[in-house]
């Protein structure tokens, strides 16, 4: 941020010396919505999931950027997973399902852990040890 706001200042500078004055308004109003941007994208970093998977239930517990925290538990008898791919990107979403609640997890990952944690959902739910796909 102090690079753009040197390099906005200098070029603001250039234009007040060749009598466009008005632009330096504008540079000033770039350096903000770089900082605005970068301030929402580490706001929204904050926000996790956790995933808790025993014999007796399963619980996801979602929490928002601001901290607030929602638990969602199913029967892990009924729980479903939901797991929806694309060949070549592999899988782009999940979800959980269970008695018509219906609650994505795993947004904030990649394809290829998606389709990791898949796979070790499933085997957590069944009671067994995870095993890679071959």
């Amino acid at each position: 941020m102090l690079v753009l706001c040197g390099v906005s200042f200098t070029a603001g500078l250039f234009c007040i010396a060749i009598g466009a004055w008005p632009i330096f308004g504008f540079f000033g109003l770039d350096v903000a919505l770089v900082w605005f941007a970068f301030r929402s994208n580490y706001r929204d970093a904050r926000a996790f999931e956790e995933v808790h998977v025993s014999c007796d239930e399963v619980i996801l517990r979602k929490f928002s950027a601001r901290g607030e925290e929602q638990v969602i538990r199913f029967n892990p008898v009924w729980v479903r997973i939901d797991v929806e791919r694309i060949e070549d990107e592999g899988v782009t979403r999940l979800r959980l399902r269970s008695h018509g609640c219906d609650v994505p997890v795993g947004d904030s990952l990649n394809p290829g852990d998606r389709e990791d944690f898949s796979h070790a959902l499933a085997a957590a739910r069944s009671g067994g040890p995870a095993s890679s796909p071959a």
